[in-house]
């Protein structure tokens, strides 16, 4: 079914009765591929965190990772101002991701309705892209344009349950704010009585992650091309103060021609301290720092980075145990090997990214210049324009 031919029984159906007739006609949601979720033991030798929902996932999750409650204060107020679509901003370069001004510039044919309010009547909805803990996600097209795009539909209630509004209003404003073409686009949001809607860039190719699991492994071009893209991508959010906290297979999507996008900004950060202490993310990722309860900063994007290179070429993540106690211990150890296949020149960018001390961990652009990034990747070398860091406060 072509993507014009999604949208022509979507008029009949409005609010919740659209979203629960999608969902009755594509049970196959539920047959995406998942990993299998670990259940928290309260016996792991590691501190105790209160227990909240990962907010704002549209792919699969691994695990739910806890969230510090102090900054659920008021969300529920903010969540249910009178917003609408994102203005223009003035000047990007020094974003102020906490003002309460939300503002973004919508590109190409929704320009033209930044500065108006929009609401689910500008969209002819169609088929299921994904399902979420709080949601899902709908191939969308703005009526009046016909410009094709995705609608990540999500629920008050459910937000407000989980105590997670906070983690919303960060992930809208400093997604909103970036610019790049490996990081999915938000175009703008609004919202109704029960429900919040955000306006997405549309990546036809699906999950990353869905890809790997019929693949099984990436060869070492696919996997430089992807690190290659990621790493650019991580060294423009670095560039504006933005940790992102949670890369995995999971929150990268595919474009048109194949290209990564960074899609999941729910564990993201604005934070010029560059010091932060809450525990976040995923198990298979979290790097010593983060499990030993120290604070961190950006370089947790780097062990990510790591794990995920590992996870690439070899099929699963490396210190990937049965046990949450198991794994807690090969990370804190930085304890993992290498299957025979597995070539010279990746494992010493592995080895180089994988270090217990986040200072010495291979800083973002050596990772772009590396010899066997370099030698495998099909992109070329992007040029770079001086970017101006962000200098205001992180609300988290």
């Amino acid at each position: 079914m072509g993507i014009n031919s999604c949208f022509t029984y979507s008029a009949k159906f409005q609010g919740n009765r659209l979203i629960a007739w999608h969902m009755s006609l594509h049970p196959q949601l539920n047959d995406a591929p998942k990993r299998v979720p670990v259940v928290q033991n309260p016996k792991r030798p590691v501190p105790t965190y209160p227990q909240q929902g990962l907010g704002m996932l549209s792919a699969p999750q691994r695990l739910q990772r806890p969230v510090s409650q102090s900054h659920h204060t008021n969300s529920k107020t903010q969540l249910d101002q009178n917003t609408q679509c994102f203005q223009p901003q003035t000047q990007p370069a020094s974003t102020n991701v906490s003002s309460k001004t939300e503002s973004a510039e919508a590109a190409g044919p929704l320009k033209e309705k930044s500065k108006k309010r929009w609401t689910l009547e500008n969209f002819d909805v169609g088929r299921p892209l994904g399902k979420g803990k709080f949601g899902n996600v709908y191939l969308a097209r703005e009526r009046e344009s016909k410009f094709i795009l995705a609608l990540k539909v999500l629920f008050k209630k459910q937000l407000e349950k989980a105590g997670v509004e906070h983690q919303l209003r960060r992930e809208v404003e400093i997604q909103s704010h970036l610019r790049h073409p490996n990081i999915l686009r938000l175009y703008g949001y609004f919202h109704d009585s029960s429900r919040v809607y955000l306006i997405l860039e549309f990546a036809p190719k699906g999950e990353l992650y869905g890809e790997l699991q019929r693949c099984g492994r990436f060869d070492e071009r696919k996997s430089a091309t992807y690190i290659a893209e990621l790493a650019d991508a991580l060294q423009y959010c670095h560039s504006k103060n933005v940790i992102h906290r949670d890369i995995k297979p999971e929150n990268l999507l595919l474009g048109a021609n194949g290209e990564l996008k960074i899609a999941d900004f729910g564990w993201s950060v604005h934070t010029p301290s560059s010091r932060r202490s809450t525990l976040c993310g995923t198990l298979d990722y979290l790097p010593p720092e983060m499990i030993e309860g120290r604070t961190h900063d950006e370089k947790v994007d780097l062990w990510s980075l790591g794990v995920l290179i590992y996870e690439f070429l070899v099929g699963k993540p490396p210190f990937e145990t049965k046990s949450h106690e198991e794994t807690y211990r090969k990370i804190s150890r930085v304890e993992f090997s290498y299957p025979d296949f597995v070539s010279t020149g990746s494992r010493d960018l592995i080895g180089k990214l994988l270090k217990h001390d986040p200072l010495h961990r291979l800083p973002i652009l050596k990772v772009l210049s590396h010899p066997w990034v370099l030698e495998h990747s099909m992109k070329p070398p992007r040029q770079r324009k001086p970017t101006a860091t962000a200098t205001e406060g992180d609300t988290a």
